[in-house]
């Protein structure tokens, strides 16, 4: 089934370890400078340079684009899902939330968006997802809008309360809707 831990950059390697990790996705600003905790292999951490902002021309940051949900999405998909994925970003408010809702829908693209949504919002209260990433991400996986619209549901998150990791799983199932990250 599979299951996306949402961290802040303080968290990967304590959370990578704790969860076993067996891949890390992070969504970093460009020349971010971070260490990829021992525990996930090189080949199986992808790197996406971008800055969380909603609109490109901001000052020499780097906007999100169709280049990088593509590859969030081809990442997404050669995970085997035989352990978690850790995704990650500076905060994991905004870039690392918008991301695990690609990777659950590039995953598993017959699932409901709204459902989807209402159990990020049920991991985590302050979790914002970027909305350039979901909107990109919502066409580049032919969401119709969908994506879009589930995520202007859930509304803006709680007011940032401090470093909040949280587990999504990637499909419902009988289980609690999602795991705190720091029990689980």
């Amino acid at each position: 089934m599979g299951s996306i831990v949402v961290a802040p950059l303080s968290k990967i390697a304590e959370l990578a370890v704790r969860h076993r990790c067996g891949a890390m996705l992070s969504l970093v600003a460009p020349k971010q400078d971070f260490h990829r905790p021992a525990v996930i292999d090189a080949t199986r951490h992808l790197v996406i340079g971008v800055n969380d902002i909603a609109f490109a021309g901001t000052g020499g940051l780097i906007a999100p684009a169709e280049a990088h949900v593509a590859a969030i999405a081809a990442f997404a998909r050669r995970w085997d899902r035989q352990a978690p994925l850790l995704v990650h970003c500076m905060m994991g408010v905004s870039r690392s939330p918008a991301a695990a809702l690609i990777v659950a829908l590039a995953v598993e693209p017959d699932q409901d968006d709204e459902a989807l949504a209402l159990r990020l919002r049920a991991a985590s209260p302050q979790a914002t997802p970027n909305a350039r990433l979901v909107a990109i991400g919502d066409a580049h996986l032919g969401r119709g809008g969908r994506l879009v619209r589930a995520v202007e549901r859930i509304g803006r998150g709680a007011d940032y309360a401090g470093d909040s990791p949280f587990v999504l799983a990637v499909r419902a199932t009988g289980r609690p809707i999602a795991e705190a990250a720091g029990g689980a």
